[in-house]
Order: structure tokens, then C-alpha cells, then sequence
């Protein structure tokens, strides 16, 4: 019988949380749950915890906590409900737990899951942020702790999978010549560029492909999403920004192609459902079933690709620029980032006010050099300050 794996869920409510939750679900004789962790949605952790029996709970939202706990008392559950975010590091790292599902969007993912790094757990990223703040820090954290690292995201999963088993981490020896980076293009692929002036959060948010919070969809919208994923891609892979290439590819069915010296393309195609990526991580090396429904290539019928347009979608040429620069310069786009797509679905800013927002951040605030993790912290504070400033200005 193989081992039990246990597992600590950071985000449990989120779409990527949900997803594994589901997967794990299938496969009770494989999975553990040891502790679940959510901002403030209460009565969806309660409905996780009834059925998956963690033995804690985190909360970020005091209010939300002491609910958890009254309900928890109440259904006689053995659960222990914590509160804060120190007590996020404290279930990533827990000795008894084998691997942590880093699944908190933003900026709030990044300590726990660099804590679970440093404490040497398999770790399941599907945070961005980790990587595009302080990616250096995180992937040195990874290599001293002997910490394995399989990504989430179903772009730097297929590229996993497509790299060849004993990729070192240097391209060239490995002959590899280029990462191919899909994309949808999201929702304004093909809108007038007039028309983005009056776009809404609620269009914004309407993937044609994918179902994903509101916060990602923006980000869909924007490209803003492709460019954080080509700064992961550099960590991840040890690549260049010259060596990663968007192709944007509107079915989402190819998630992404690594090219050879020797001319191969290799590819990992599937449907667009994010359990197929979170089984992969889960089961690495071997293959457990998902719940998602085989590809019908005949359905399918036909597969197009095109080049950016980097005109309509100046948040990726941002990206590319923050990554050339290094330093603190990717922290800084993703707080700005973050600030302007709050504000966009608060319906403060317009859409096209995104990229605006966040080049004049990147002008005003300045680079410096990540040593350490108050350094990152520090640009992300200033960031979101000038940021703020300009939607009150």
C-alpha cells in the first residue's frame, strides 16, 4: 500500500483549493488533510472541515474564526480553528505534514509559502507571487531545504512535463532552445481597441475558457496574468526573457510547448480543468485519475496560434520590462498591479487605467536589490502607496 501523503491547503476556499479538495476527494487511501486555511469565507471551511476532518483550521478574519469556532464546537468536530497570519507559516511547516498546496492569490501567499520552502515540504505552487516577489529568495530556499517544487499553474505545469526528465536547469545543456508560453488572449482578444475604454469588471471577468476568481480573470483580461507567468517561467526554469515566448493559442487546449535544438516541440494538451495539473503534482511521478473528461481531439477539430499583440495588451510588455530589470522592479509591478485591479472591480479606475497605474509606479518608485525578504516587503509597501495615490489623484 503506498504511503499516505499529508497535506496542509493554504486557500482552501479559492478556485485552486476547491479543485484540489476535489481531487483529493477521489483518492482517500492516498491523501490526508491536515489543515485548511481560507481570508474569511466561514461557512465554506466549516463545509471542508464537516467532510474532510482536518486537524486545523486558519482563518485570516478574526470575526470569520470565532464563527468557525462556535460552528465547529457545535457539530462536536475535533478541529482546532486558529486565527492570524503567523498561523499560516505554522500549518505550512508542521512536522507531520508531507506537502502544502500554496494557493493564496496575491501578496498574502507569499511567507507561507516560502516558510514551507525553508522547512523542506513538497510544495505545490499555484501562488504567483512567491516567484514574481521574491523569486530568487524562494527558489534558494528551495535548493538548500532539498524542498521539492512542482508548479500549478497549468503553463509552468506543461512545461514541466514537456522538459526533458533530467533537465538541469540550464537550457542549453539540456537542449532546450526556447520556452513556448500559451495564452488564450482572454475575453478582448479580438474587441475593437476603442471599445476597452468601456469595458466592466463583470466583462473583464468573463473568461471564455476558464473558471478562476475575479481577481485572475482581470488579470486574464489584461495579459497582466501571461506576464507574472513569464517571470515565474525564468525562476522556475532557470531561463532567460529571451528564451520565453508568448504564443497566444485561444482554445486552451495546448498549455504550453518547450522547443528543441534539434527542432522537436514537445506539448502537454488536455481540457481546460485545473485538476489535471493538480493530480500531476499531487501523484508525482506516477498518474492518479483527476475527474476531468478525456480530450476529444474531434471535437477540437482545430488548434490556431497567433504572436501578442502588445499594443492591446501593454500589462505583458510591462512584465517582460520588469523581469529585464530584476531587483525589487517585479514586486513592484505586482503590487500596482494588485492595487489597480482592486480598484478597476471597485469600479474606481477604468480598465485602461491598469497599465497606466502601473508604469507610472514602476517610474516612481525605485529599484533596488533583493538581499532579503523586508527588501521585497518594502517595495511592495511603496508600490501600493504610489499606487493609491495616483486612483486618488
Amino acid at each position: 500500500m503506498s504511503k499516505l501523503t499529508r497535506l496542509t491547503v493554504l486557500g482552501s476556499t479559492g478556485s485552486i483549493g476547491k479543485s484540489t479538495l476535489d481531487v483529493v476527494a477521489r483518492h482517500p487511501e492516498k491523501y490526508k488533510i491536515v489543515a485548511l486555511t481560507a481570508h474569511r469565507q466561514d461557512e465554506l471551511l466549516f463545509e471542508q472541515c464537516r467532510r474532510f476532518l482536518p486537524r486545523y483550521a486558519v482563518l485570516l478574519d478574526a470575526d470569520a474564526a470565532q464563527r468557525l469556532g462556535k460552528r465547529i464546537s457545535a457539530a462536536g468536530l475535533e478541529t482546532e480553528v486558529l486565527c492570524g497570519v503567523a498561523e499560516l507559516e505554522r500549518v505550512a511547516t508542521l512536522p507531520e505534514v508531507d506537502a502544502v498546496m500554496a494557493a493564496i492569490v496575491g501578496a498574502a501567499g507569499m511567507p507561507p509559502t516560502l516558510a514551507a520552502a525553508h522547512a523542506g515540504k513538497k510544495i505545490l505552487l499555484a501562488n504567483k507571487e512567491t516567484l514574481v516577489l521574491a523569486g530568487h529568495l524562494f527558489m534558494d530556499a528551495v535548493h538548500r531545504s532539498g524542498s521539492a517544487l512542482l508548479p500549478i499553474d497549468s503553463e509552468h505545469n506543461a512545461i514541466f512535463q514537456a522538459l526533458p526528465n533530467a533537465y538541469s536547469g540550464d537550457m542549453k545543456q539540456s537542449g532546450v532552445s526556447k520556452i513556448l508560453l500559451t495564452a488564450s488572449g482572454g475575453p478582448f482578444r479580438n474587441t475593437p481597441l476603442e471599445e476597452l475604454k468601456h469595458v466592466t469588471p463583470d466583462q473583464a471577468c468573463a473568461h471564455p475558457n476558464w473558471s478562476m476568481g475575479r481577481k485572475i480573470s482581470v488579470d486574464s483580461a489584461s495579459m497582466m496574468n501571461k506576464g507574472l507567468e513569464v517571470i515565474e517561467a525564468h525562476w522556475l526554469f532557470n531561463a532567460a526573457a529571451d528564451d520565453i515566448q508568448v504564443v497566444v493559442h485561444p482554445q486552451s487546449v495546448i498549455h504550453s510547448m518547450v522547443q528543441y535544438v534539434d527542432g522537436s516541440v514537445l506539448a502537454q494538451l488536455g481540457n481546460p480543468d485545473m485538476r489535471t495539473p493538480i493530480a500531476f503534482a499531487l501523484a508525482y511521478p506516477e498518474r492518479i485519475e483527476s475527474g476531468v473528461a478525456p480530450l476529444d481531439l474531434f471535437a477540437i477539430a482545430k488548434l490556431d496560434f497567433s504572436a501578442p499583440d502588445f499594443t492591446r495588451f501593454p500589462c505583458l510588455g510591462l512584465a517582460y520590462q520588469a523581469l529585464r530589470a530584476g531587483g525589487t522592479v517585479p514586486a513592484l509591478l505586482n503590487a500596482a498591479n494588485e492595487v489597480a485591479v482592486a480598484a478597476f472591480l471597485d469600479h474606481r479606475i477604468a480598465f485602461l487605467d491598469i497599465p497606466r497605474l502601473i508604469e507610472t509606479v514602476l517610474g516612481k518608485v525605485s529599484r533596488a536589490e533583493v538581499r532579503v525578504l523586508q527588501d521585497v516587503l518594502d517595495a511592495d509597501a511603496a508600490a501600493r502607496s504610489a499606487a493609491q495615490e495616483w486612483i486618488e489623484r
